[in-house]
């Protein structure tokens, strides 16, 4: 006669695993993060068994109220898996025999743990999208503030890290709100292509029990289940989707870091950072450093390599289930950590920060950002932009060597150049002139941006509702 086992697989072995084994086995503890997600799971599954004729009404109120007992002692701590409990799954289970005896090990039937897994993984990361676009939100919401502020603030901007054309700062924030505004259009369009539940795959090749998954489905928030049973226990591509889009705001959130170590420095003095969110040194008393930026900015490399170790992961391995599939939880629960540590140390990084206007705008004109001005006040008046460009070429080395900016230019240095650049000339070389002319949808002007603004804040609150109404299982 077979030993009894506490492991869920270990009915045709004579001996129990190595201890070499049974370490590399069992999920490192973090992993017992998703209890509340095999609970909900396991609540569908008890009703799946009621509708099979597996359990009667009693037993499946008395299998619900058990695991609800069990959610509740683990939420308030009272509840730990011990080291004989390999996986989420164990624990549930030994807690499930514990409290219901035989009745607790009838839940197991018409399901397997690579079902079970896949829905856990499915269920967290639905939930947590809702969460990271929370903060996200916050994060783009100090952005929109800080720029509705700044609307008529005229700084220089860049390309190739070299002063290129003014523009209002506003209108440079919310280039960084627009990237993350579409961050979460890709975790809402994820989503849609997730919500699936893999419930009822059992193994691999569909449940002889579970044979009415559509239930289940609808009962944990997804829009049906997974078409087929191989593909719902062995793919992991909506996991590296996921790990694909926390990447992408990682380097989103990095660009914008970046931005605020050169804002904040001594060479370019735009932005002041509140006293509560930058560090000193421990050896140069006048320091003040961009921490949180810093910081931000390295986490990025760890996202990105989350998804690049469970591709290479992926990439080999046959159908269906595989035990290497196991990595999955790694990679999603410190990504999810990860941003949810960065986001909202961002979000007060930019909502308290301090924009020294004026140096904005000293530096606006430097480096002769205007010349675009002269190429196209000439091309509007007949002049080819080929011939205009060299033009203006030839009239940003005049004042360079005369030591002048483009609109101190006199009448006869201008007419030296090319005679076709009149003293009328001068009145498109104001910083003024050079914003409003950029009136185009999506460009500078502060009218665009005001209206920019206000599409923004529609789109953002479209999200923030899409987060709320979530109908799926949460913690």
């Amino acid at each position: 006669m077979s030993q009894p086992t506490d492991r869920l697989w270990g009915a045709r072995f004579k001996s129990g695993p190595s201890a070499a084994l049974a370490a590399l086995s069992r999920c490192p503890e973090r992993y017992f993060r998703l209890t509340p997600y095999d609970l909900a799971g396991s609540r569908a599954h008890a009703r799946e068994l009621q509708r099979a004729g597996l359990l009667d009404e009693s037993e499946t109120l008395r299998t619900l109220e058990a695991l609800d007992r069990i959610g509740e002692d683990f939420a308030a701590g009272r509840l730990h898996p011990t080291l004989d409990d390999e996986d989420v799954h164990t624990f549930i289970e030994r807690m499930l025999t514990e409290r219901l005896g035989a009745l607790g090990g009838k839940l197991r039937a018409g399901r397997s743990r690579n079902d079970q897994t896949a829905n856990d993984l499915r269920l967290f990361l639905r939930d947590h999208a809702r969460t990271i676009t929370t903060e996200v939100l916050g994060l783009q919401q100090a952005l929109v503030d800080q720029a509705e502020q700044h609307i008529e603030s005229i700084c220089p901007g860049f390309t190739h890290l070299q002063q290129a054309q003014p523009i209002v700062f506003a209108h440079h924030l919310l280039a960084h709100a627009q990237s993350m505004l579409r961050d979460v259009q890709r975790l809402v369009d994820w989503d849609a292509r997730t919500a699936l539940s893999p419930l009822g795959a059992a193994a691999m090749a569909g449940s002889a029990i579970a044979r009415q998954p559509e239930h289940s489905a609808k009962e944990m928030g997804y829009t049906g289940p997974c078409e087929n049973s191989i593909d719902a226990v062995a793919s992991r591509d909506h996991v590296a989707e996921f790990l694909f889009v926390a990447g992408m705001l990682g380097v989103n959130i990095s660009r914008l870091s970046e931005e605020f170590c050169l804002w904040s420095s001594r060479q370019f003095r735009w932005v002041q950072l509140d006293d509560a969110y930058a560090t000193g040194s421990s050896i140069m008393p006048q320091k003040k450093n961009p921490d949180i930026a810093e910081l931000a900015r390295g986490k990025a490399g760890r996202l990105i390599g989350n998804l690049t170790g469970l591709m290479s992961t992926l990439k080999s391995l046959p159908l269906s289930y595989n035990r290497d599939l196991s990595e999955d939880k790694h990679s999603v629960l410190d990504s999810v950590d990860t941003l949810l540590l960065v986001l909202p140390a961002m979000a007060g990084m930019v909502a308290t920060m301090k924009v020294q206007v004026e140096e904005l705008r000293r530096q606006a004109p430097m480096g002769f950002t205007l010349a675009t001005e002269v190429a196209d006040w000439l091309a509007t008046r007949g002049v080819p932009f080929k011939e205009a460009h060299e033009i203006t070429g030839a009239l940003v080395q005049a004042c360079e060597k005369h030591e002048i900016e483009l609109w101190e230019a006199s009448p006869a240095l201008l007419a030296e150049v090319d005679t076709r650049l009149t003293p009328q000339v001068r009145e498109c070389l104001t910083l003024e002139a050079a914003i409003a002319a950029r009136s185009g949808w999506g460009g500078t002007a502060p009218e665009r941006v005001r209206e920019q603004i206000g599409r923004l804040k529609v789109a953002l609150a479209a999200q923030q509702k899409w987060a709320e109404n979530y109908t799926g299982f949460r913690i």
